[in-house]
């Protein structure tokens, strides 16, 4: 059997670290400490590996979980031999915390290292026609994967505001508080919007991190007329 698909480019490349990309697409996690992934994420593994819904954790945790109604969809897998991760063939980076910390938005969490501690917070400013934004502040020492649609965007958001459109918003440093705003007048809004209604807008020292893409398109439909 010969085809392309078998070139020595698409193999799994030796490796020892922890965590490794293969064209920037798919993740490779070495297991023996745990790791946490979004449920769903897992496309292969080798070895004897479980996976395990996680729980909120502390008491303080899940209560303020049940009343903002936002939870991180993650579960821990464990054991001995290696996973890999993928979403949506999306670009994956890697990002590696030093005893710092990295605020980001929940839909580009792909995996990170256990040891790591995370906690759901609420956005300023995002209330009732927003839906409520939440984002996850992750802190430690480790290791953090996220998912990019598209080759990312770096903006230094120290010199002047910046804002960006709320699901192309992948992360950003942790100093940075973002508050939910709007630059639809009410008069656009009567006349049928822009499809511009909110945004993130930072402004200080940090940078945030930009995907070129507003997460996957929901096609239109059509009902019928019962005619």
């Amino acid at each position: 059997m010969r085809s392309e698909l078998f070139d020595q480019v698409n193999e799994e490349r030796a490796t020892a670290e922890r965590f490794s990309l293969h064209h920037r697409k798919t993740l490779r996690a070495v297991l023996g400490e745990p790791v946490l992934a979004a449920k769903g994420a897992m496309v292969a593994y080798q070895g004897q590996v479980s996976f395990e819904h996680k729980s909120a954790g502390s008491l303080g945790k899940m209560m303020r979980r049940l009343v903002t109604s936002e939870d991180i969809p993650l579960m821990t897998v464990a054991g001995q031999g290696e996973v890999f991760f993928a979403d949506a063939a999306k670009d994956i980076f890697l990002v590696h915390l030093e005893g710092d910390g990295l605020s980001v938005n929940g839909s580009s969490l792909l995996a990170m290292d256990a040891s790591l501690e995370y906690d759901v917070h609420r956005v300023k400013g995002a209330g009732m026609m927003t839906g409520g934004m939440f984002n996850t502040l992750i802190q430690g020492t480790g290791t953090v994967a996220l998912t990019s649609d598209g080759p990312p965007l770096i903006l230094d958001c120290s010199q002047t505001p910046t804002a960006v459109d709320i699901n192309a918003a992948v992360c950003w440093s942790a100093g940075l508080t973002p508050q939910v705003v709007s630059s639809m007048n009410m008069r656009s809004m009567l006349r049928g919007g822009t499809g511009e209604a909110f945004q993130y807008s930072f402004h200080g020292p940090g940078v945030v991190v930009v995907q070129p893409s507003e997460g996957p398109v929901v096609p239109p439909h059509s009902h019928g007329s019962g005619s």
